[in-house]
């Protein structure tokens, strides 16, 4: 079912993590707690349609992890285990027992199950657990860039080095696409990503970091319903597979036309949502 989200009303709460960092997220809907957890370059407003399909059976908490929204910065410690400790207290404060992660967000989310049981069940679309080499070559280019203030050219080198864009746009000079960008990469959209670009860089640098543990997450207990795009790479997918064979209990799905960022898509986040719904109902 593809129909039209309208976004409910939020209410915006923090919590404090572990180390004292604020950790803000929105809440809405009505129901059994459920905690939203977003990926890279992303904030909790990107979530909101989603969140909105969530609360007509649900109490939806939608979070921005730190380093975006109004919570705190990710600080000069910031490692996966931080957001876990941010994770686990947005937990603890709402009593929520399910869960939702996309991307990074996602990672974060398994990770967390890995070690404590808080979660009952758990949804993740395309989580970022590495299990191929992590392309890392783009890192160091991309920092130069952020430190000459030269945010499109960073992005250019994101794009074209982490493995996630379609072939055609890695084999175009990197002049071309960083005219291009600046051309017609301005909406808010870009508005929302610009500040979250030293983020990225952080998060990416701490997926790397988890390549040769996949096996860990055979701890994950919970029941997990893991989601990918149609429309991602046919490698990746491949990668989902070996995800779900290494959880315990773990089921795969493939929605169809959806791409890596459908969670975070207004047109797509009715797939995601009705979906997770079935599978948390």
């Amino acid at each position: 079912m593809n129909r039209s989200i309208q976004t409910s009303p939020a209410h915006q709460r923090t919590v404090s993590s572990a180390d004292g960092t604020p950790i803000c997220y929105q809440t809405m809907g009505a129901g059994p707690g459920l905690i939203v957890l977003g990926g890279a370059l992303r904030t909790s407003e990107d979530y909101l349609p989603l969140a909105s399909a969530l609360a007509r059976s649900f109490t939806v908490h939608v979070v921005d992890r730190r380093g975006r929204g109004a919570s705190g910065p990710q600080g000069p410690q910031y490692a996966l285990g931080k957001e876990v400790e941010d994770l686990l207290a947005v937990q603890a404060e709402t009593g929520a027992r399910l869960a939702f992660g996309h991307s990074y967000g996602g990672l974060v989310t398994l990770e967390t199950a890995r070690s404590f049981e808080v979660f009952d069940r758990i949804a993740v679309y395309e989580p970022g657990v590495p299990v191929a080499p992590v392309p890392t070559g783009w890192m160091s280019p991309y920092r130069k860039r952020l430190a000459a203030d030269d945010p499109y050219g960073a992005f250019v080198h994101f794009i074209r080095g982490s493995g996630g864009a379609p072939a055609f746009v890695t084999k175009m000079p990197y002049w071309y696409l960083r005219m291009a960008m600046r051309v017609g990469f301005r909406g808010p959209s870009w508005q929302r990503m610009r500040p979250l670009l030293q983020a990225n860089l952080a998060e990416h640098e701490q997926i790397a970091a988890q390549q040769g543990r996949l096996a860990e997450f055979a701890a994950v207990t919970a029941p997990v319903l893991l989601l990918c795009g149609s429309r991602t790479a046919r490698a990746s997918r491949a990668e989902f597979d070996t995800l779900r064979d290494t959880l315990p209990n773990a089921t795969l799905e493939t929605l169809d036309g959806l791409n890596h960022f459908g969670p975070s898509e207004r047109k797509a986040a009715s797939v995601v949502g009705e979906r997770a719904l079935a599978f948390f109902l």
